[in-house]
């Protein structure tokens, strides 16, 4: 029995651990800002417990605002800073009551629900650090996956969250930016 045991554990196959690309935005042009320089600030502390789960994610939300504030807002003026301060990255997942007993076996329902909310503000600055304008945008979205999924079919799940939940944040808070401090925009 111990020979047969350690011929079976042989002929497992270890999974495979899948590698996610970054989140960027390099690939959309500059807000070029009427500041001297970009500082990036986040208020948000993930609190590493249920019912919270980005931190488990392979990018993270606020990772990705992080990246967002990079590669999207340039300073190319003098005088004046802005600020991007990350506000909310949280994503949660609730746990859904799925069908028990034969009918149960034979039908795959959504298992989990999960709620990603991402906030952001821009700031511009004077020299003595009182605003002169800002701009905040909030998204959210939510998926859901199949009892029954794989780790590497919720990853992928999740990278395609926070992925989708990006790209609406890029749309508001360009939209929210040229709204609300256009005229620190060059």
């Amino acid at each position: 029995m111990g020979l047969a045991g350690l011929a079976l554990a042989a002929c497992e196959t270890p999974a495979t651990v899948q590698q996610f690309p970054d989140i960027t935005f390099g690939h959309l042009p500059t807000i070029d800002l009427n500041a001297a320089d970009v500082r990036i600030a986040s208020e948000y502390q993930a609190p590493m417990q249920a019912p919270n789960v980005e931190h488990l994610f392979p990018v993270t939300p606020s990772q990705a605002l992080h990246k967002w504030a990079e590669d999207r807002l340039a300073a190319k003026g003098i005088g004046n800073a802005a600020r991007f301060t990350i506000s909310d990255a949280r994503v949660t997942e609730t746990v859904l009551k799925t069908e028990t007993g034969l009918s149960g076996v034979f039908n795959k329902e959504p298992a989990a629900r999960y709620d990603a909310s991402v906030a952001g503000m821009l700031e511009i600055l004077d020299n003595r650090g009182f605003r002169k304008g800002f701009a905040t945008a909030r998204v959210s979205r939510s998926r859901s996956i199949l009892e029954g999924a794989s780790i590497n079919e919720r990853e992928r799940m999740w990278f395609e969250l926070v992925e989708a939940v990006m790209a609406d944040f890029n749309a508001e808070m360009e939209k929210n930016i040229r709204a609300h401090v256009g005229a620190f925009v060059m």
